[in-house]
């Protein structure tokens, strides 16, 4: 039996005098409404109404009973309105900079379709994304992690403003001789990629191929890690989307494979699920990138 259904047919007849009428405040059917009465009269054993004439009385029993069915109804009422809210409630998630706006608009509208009001904040740098979800200064956010860890992941290479005219890019080919001068041709890497998983990779394989420590630089942001590229020789570490986004030439890396991946991390368990199983396409989508493992959510 449902208890406060039963209750409201109970609290609705008892206000109205009448089946038909009390059924109709109730939202159900009068047969329903005589149904559920009659439930719980034989849940407590007794009557609620007396029968006997066209209207329907209360028993003293049911006099007795209809203060505590009123209280049941209204904090049944109350907790429905709570959940609506806390449905309308923002949903803060921290994602990374490399999502377009497009793209974070589609997973806003993604999220709404779905009952579910996203707060979109945009940081650029890992380590604050996941001091944020720390501080729980957001419900969640897609973190940086590495590609064992992840629910997607994006293969990284090299772009240049230039077609390389090779079908793979070694980074033996930036090594300058000793009898070289001029400035040496650089690998941007852009504030997403400042992450141990590929910063160390990349650093062993600079030292391990002779290249000046120079030649391996951390930018302070996109924009000036692409503006170098365009102006100059350099080249920036970035997936194959992101460099047809910026009109770049790209190509996987020839000694080391790199991959950018990406859980979704949550402040408090059990968030991230409903987030990641139903928006996991649209997520997908911001990153460039087709899931991979959308079980991997994270307290």
């Amino acid at each position: 039996m449902d208890l406060v259904a039963a209750c409201r047919a109970f609290v609705c007849v008892s206000e109205r005098g009448s089946f038909t009428f009390g059924a109709v405040a109730a939202g159900m059917s009068q047969p329903v409404a005589s149904r559920r009465v009659a439930a719980l009269e034989k849940h407590f054993g007794e009557l609620l109404f007396e029968r006997t004439s066209r209207r329907p009385h209360l028993t003293s029993f049911g006099r007795d009973m209809l203060p505590a069915a009123r209280r049941l109804v209204k904090a049944a009422d109350v907790l429905q309105q709570e959940a609506e809210a806390a449905k309308r409630r923002p949903w803060r998630l921290a994602v990374p900079g490399i999502c377009s706006t497009g793209d974070l608009a589609q997973l806003v509208a993604d999220a709404r379709a779905d009952g579910v009001t996203l707060d979109i904040h945009v940081v650029p740098m890992p380590r604050e994304r996941q001091e944020l979800v720390r501080a729980q200064q957001v419900r969640a956010a897609l973190l940086a992690v590495p590609q064992d860890e992840a629910a997607w992941s994006i293969p990284l290479g090299l772009a240049t403003a230039k077609d390389p005219g090779v079908r793979r890019f070694y980074v033996e080919s930036l090594r300058m001789g000793r009898a070289s001068s001029g400035q040496a041709r650089r690998i941007w890497v852009q504030p997403e990629d400042d992450v141990p998983h590929i910063r160390d990779p990349l650093t062993r394989l600079r030292d391990a191929l002779g290249l000046r420590p120079t030649q391996l630089v951390v930018a302070t942001d996109l924009t000036s890690a692409v503006a170098e590229a365009l102006c100059s020789y350099d080249v920036l570490l970035c997936s194959a989307a992101q460099a047809e986004q910026l009109s770049l030439f790209w190509r996987p890396m020839g000694e080391l494979t790199l991959i950018r991946g990406f859980a979704l991390v949550a402040a408090e368990p059990g968030d991230p699920q409903r987030i990641g199983a139903r928006l996991g396409a649209a997520v997908a989508r911001c990153l460039d990138v087709a899931p991979t493992r959308p079980d991997a959510v994270k307290r």
